[in-house]
């Protein structure tokens, strides 16, 4: 990839110090989604300095979740849990066959549905305000939401599509791709380019995805963050 697309690199930085700073808690080296939003945090740095920072704008009993292109340094006071590798993933381009006559643009008056399809197929981590975050779609069937995917981060000039979700007995029908296409769409008539994250033992995931165009970038190492006791 060439250097344009060097703020991937550091995503939730660059999302969260700029384009989404009205959702975060930040200071000069570090910063953070409001709990509420979503767990993900960041350091301009590698800097022990700058996770003692990031410690600042954390609560006693809070976690945060880091992802870093190397190994994070051990911080004083913090716990650093390694919980895998995830894999960064890129669409250029407008898809082709693109369908929404069933789509529903979910708003305020969904988010109890979207946390119930959320907790019982762990798409990741999903709060109460994370639909705050972008544009969110959904799929409903007799009332019952059983479908979803919408924009997590934002960076200038790129949009992270995330939640993707489907009820265990809808799946098999295709309503994954349609949700990303409809929103891969969207993004690219903005002027702006999709990309997503993905754990790298999700082999089915990977599988849709590459299906629908997209190309890996690179590979992040994914910690959690917590205080020492």
């Amino acid at each position: 990839m060439n250097a344009t697309y060097s703020a991937l690199d550091n995503p939730v930085w660059n999302a969260v110090s700029k384009v989404q700073r009205q959702l975060s808690l930040t200071n000069s080296l570090a910063c953070r989604y409001l709990p509420a939003v979503a767990p993900f945090a960041a350091t301009s740095t590698l800097t022990a300095e700058a996770f003692q920072q990031l410690r600042e704008l954390m609560g006693q009993d809070d976690q945060v979740i880091v992802q870093s292109l190397t190994t994070l340094p051990p911080t004083e006071g913090l716990n650093l849990t390694r919980l895998g590798v995830v894999r960064q993933m890129i669409a250029l381009g407008m898809p082709s066959g693109v369908q929404e006559d069933n789509l529903l643009r979910l708003g305020k008056g969904d988010v109890g549905d979207m946390l119930r399809l959320a907790q019982s197929t762990r798409p990741g981590p999903f709060g109460k305000r994370t639909l705050e975050m972008g544009n969110y779609l959904g799929i409903r069937d007799q009332g019952r939401l059983i479908a979803m995917a919408g924009e997590r981060m934002r960076l200038e000039g790129f949009v992270e599509i995330s939640a993707v979700c489907v009820e265990g007995t809808h799946r098999g029908q295709g309503l994954a791709g349609l949700l990303m296409n409809a929103l891969r769409r969207n993004i690219v008539s903005r002027g702006e380019i999709p990309f997503l994250h993905v754990l790298d033992d999700n082999k089915s995931a990977l599988s849709l995805y590459r299906r629908l165009g997209f190309e890996d970038r690179e590979e992040f190492l994914l910690y959690r963050l917590d205080h020492c006791a």
